[in-house]
């Protein structure tokens, strides 16, 4: 008796001392990870009220938001950051909770686990705590201007002003976690000999992929600061990154996620990088110069086009090095993978091009241009539109492979020494591309008038006729079947006759290999083996996009075999 007394008396202390431990690293956690917001000087611009000009129309002081008749928003905000920053969200406060709302909603559909999703808060509260040291006080300044309009509703993700810095990752982060499929990015250049009238055209795809809904409110967002040089750049509510943009010195700025290894501490959120090399930089060296100085915490490429040099570069950057890429033929192109001597992967230099679908979709957008060697606005859309693997062959709707994959958040096309930009609308870059003329737009900025049309109307590239096609509905019932396959595979309920829908996603898309990996997934979980593995290896028949989804596939028979 006295033995037990003693045992449990062992046992009470162990769990005061466990207890006490626990509670002394949430204190620690709490305090590491909880970012103060920084100090602002003109407190007393707080009290700036939006006026509605019209529907759909807002303005406060020189500053506006309107949403043109094609459907995207236009906005123009100047001046010292926080003021940019407070304007900014004043502006668009509905914008940015419709944006968070489609953000957090589609987090939950990627990561069904409530344990999961409260782990993967917590671990990215840890791993950027230290984010607002590795951004520059003039854009936390900016960052916490738009904070003070967003919705205390989010705060179980993190209080407003860390949730906001913290969103400015979530480029980087999506890729570090590149089993999610974020971000596949293509984007290419000519000039000179490629180009129908020698001069610099840029055409990019932006596959930032967070549901459908998170792309319906894009926005271009034009900026005169106080410092630096206007620029413009496309993005959504809340976001000052630069993903896509363009200055008034006729130099732009696209990214493009590369193969990285999971970082284990934040650094510079790398659209930040970006958006500072547009508002300082004039040229390729001073852009490079610029991204030299930031540490970023993933390996990333920086796509360069400068009127002023005449050429489109790459600048390739990892954690731990810094090349610049020039090409030495009239074109360049840039995927997913360094090409640099100083920083390519012998695994992409030595793969198959079937391996990976970002050496494939090089090739792709290789032989198109080939096909077009003389590249205008007209054929460079054609190229950010097309759908097609190697060869025309088809690959199926939505295939990483291909260069438009049907996700895209925006895609753009810019004539740098014309200060021209082309801008996708709805949906992905099938819809048509209307063009902006920097010099227009900065000189008609602050004559403030629901009559004024921002873009110019006799440059719009047409829709594509896709978007109005029976395959494009097509695509749009596959995705319903396929939303209804998960919600089955995740509750646990089996579909009521699930045989004619099933035959009807395959007629939907047949040459797509998901198709058959969403049915495989779906026997398996309900223990069809026979028929789970006849799905998986029709799968593998199919184009696809990596060896390591390949790979999986794999796995997933065998796992079957063995049980």
């Amino acid at each position: 008796m006295h033995r037990i007394k003693k045992i449990l008396k062992a046992l009470l202390k162990t769990s005061i001392v466990l207890i006490i431990l626990i509670i002394i690293l949430t204190i620690i956690f709490k305090v590491t990870s909880k970012i103060n917001p920084p100090e602002v000087q003109n407190k007393e611009i707080q009290g700036l009220k939006r006026t509605q000009i019209d529907s759909n129309f807002y303005a406060i002081k020189n500053n506006w938001l309107k949403k043109n008749d094609h459907g995207l928003w236009e906005m123009y905000v100047e001046g010292e950051a926080y003021e940019r920053g407070l304007v900014n969200g004043k502006l668009s406060k509905e914008l940015i909770y419709k944006q968070e709302s489609a953000f957090v909603n589609q987090i939950k559909v990627m990561i069904p686990s409530d344990s999961y999703l409260k782990f993967l808060r917590s671990f990215i509260a840890f791993f950027n705590r230290n984010i607002d040291k590795h951004v520059i006080d003039e854009y936390q300044k900016e960052i916490y201007g738009i904070s003070k309009s967003t919705s205390n509703e989010f705060e179980f993700v993190a209080p407003n002003y860390q949730r906001m810095l913290n969103y400015h990752a979530a480029h980087d982060i999506g890729h570090a976690l590149q089993n999610l499929n974020l971000v596949a990015c293509t984007a290419f250049g000519a000039w000179d000999s490629q180009t129908t009238d020698s001069s610099l055209i840029i055409g990019r795809n932006f596959d930032f992929y967070m549901g459908d809904e998170f792309a319906e409110e894009k926005v271009v967002m034009f900026f005169n600061p106080d410092k630096g040089h206007k620029f413009m750049i496309v993005s959504w509510a809340s976001m000052i990154g630069a993903t896509s943009g363009m200055n008034d010195q006729g130099l732009t700025v696209t990214l493009n996620a590369a193969k990285s290894e999971i970082p284990f501490s934040a650094a510079t959120p790398v659209s930040l990088v970006a958006r500072e090399i547009l508002q300082y930089a004039s040229n390729i060296e001073e852009a490079f110069e610029i991204a030299k100085k930031r540490k970023m915490f993933v390996s990333e490429s920086l796509f360069i086009g400068s009127a002023k040099d005449h050429k489109t570069v790459t600048i390739e950057k990892s954690p731990d090095k810094q090349a610049l890429l020039i090409s030495h033929n009239d074109y360049i192109i840039c995927s997913n993978h360094f090409q640099s001597d100083e920083l390519k992967k012998d695994e992409f230099v030595n793969a198959n091009t079937n391996d990976y679908a970002t050496t494939y979709r090089f090739k792709r957008v290789e032989e198109l241009i080939n096909q077009n060697p003389k590249l205008n606005v007209y054929s460079v859309a054609k190229i950010l539109r097309d759908q097609k693997g190697l060869n025309n062959t088809n690959i199926g709707m939505g295939n990483e492979k291909a260069v438009n994959q049907l996700i895209a958040h925006h895609s753009v096309i810019f004539k740098p020494e014309e200060l021209k930009v082309w801008v996708s609308t709805s949906s992905f870059q099938l819809g048509e591309f209307i063009c902006y003329d920097l010099n227009k737009v900065f000189a008609n900025a602050t004559n403030l008038s629901d009559t004024i049309i921002n873009y110019e109307t006799e440059l719009t590239i047409p829709v594509d006729t896709f978007l109005y096609s029976k395959e494009f509905e097509n695509f749009n019932r596959f995705k319903e079947i396929r939303t209804q396959i998960q919600a089955a595979i995740k509750s646990g309920t089996r579909i009521p006759d699930e045989d004619y829908l099933f035959n009807e996603i395959i007629e939907l898309n047949p040459e797509f290999f998901e198709t058959y990996v969403y049915l495989g997934n779906y026997f398996k979980k309900f223990e069809l083996k026979d028929k789970a593995i006849l799905a998986y290896n029709k799968a593998l028949k199919k184009e696809i996009p990596n060896i390591y989804q390949r790979e999986n596939i794999e796995e997933k028979i065998k796992e079957i075999n063995t049980k």
